[in-house]
């Protein structure tokens, strides 16, 4: 009768353990769905095409946007006196409260996960507004937006002429139309300080 190893049957056993409990992190990492702070991650594909690094960041961005610039609206319509600036703010509210709307359910379609709060950057400059009162505010709430619309503008164009994803393509468009609207409604309040923005001082 043979005898039995038991140090090998321990060995095997545990290694096909290990084996076990590894797989499911390795299948895991394989997987499409991609939190904020997974959006440099590879191409996956998707039945709307593939989904890139670059197609994840427009789509955080789009939400992120929404999440600092509808506060900002309210802020104006609360404590500007302009009526033009009152009108800017109201495009914004609408514009990326239906923005906000169809990056959410995009994100859902091709499981991107999204943020709940504004970033840093944006918390100060939502900070900027609140400490800003009458003319001034007009002034540091117009360049504060511009400033943004015109940083995020070339962006969207870019990934509008590259991406391979339907859903992202048509939120590229969607959002392209939303911001050039709302630069062209900032500039009409006269209130956007150029100068300030070309010296980097906005």
């Amino acid at each position: 009768m043979p005898r039995i190893n038991h140090s090998a049957l321990v060995i095997a056993a545990l290694t096909t353990t290990m084996a076990a409990l590894a797989f499911p992190v390795w299948s895991y990492a394989d997987r499409s769905g991609t939190g904020v702070s997974n959006t440099a991650a590879g191409t996956v594909n998707t039945q709307w095409g593939p989904l890139t690094a670059s197609d994840r960041s427009l789509i955080v961005r789009v939400r992120l946007a929404g999440l600092w610039e509808l506060p900002a609206g309210e802020k104006a319509m609360e404590k500007s006196s302009s009526a033009t600036v009152k009108e800017a703010a109201d495009h914004l509210l609408v514009g990326h409260g239906d923005l906000d709307e169809r990056v959410r359910k995009v994100a859902a379609q091709l499981n991107v996960e999204l943020p709940n709060q504004p970033n840093e950057a944006q918390q100060g400059f939502l900070a900027q507004m609140d400490g800003a009162q009458g003319k001034e505010f007009d002034r540091v709430w117009a360049s504060i937006l511009r400033k943004a619309h015109g940083t995020i503008f070339p962006d969207i164009a870019t990934i509008r002429n590259q991406t391979q994803n339907t859903l992202v393509r048509q939120l590229a468009t969607d959002t392209n139309q939303t911001v050039l609207d709302h630069i062209t409604v900032l500039e009409k309040t006269g209130a956007v300080d150029f100068d300030a923005l070309a010296n980097g001082t906005i």
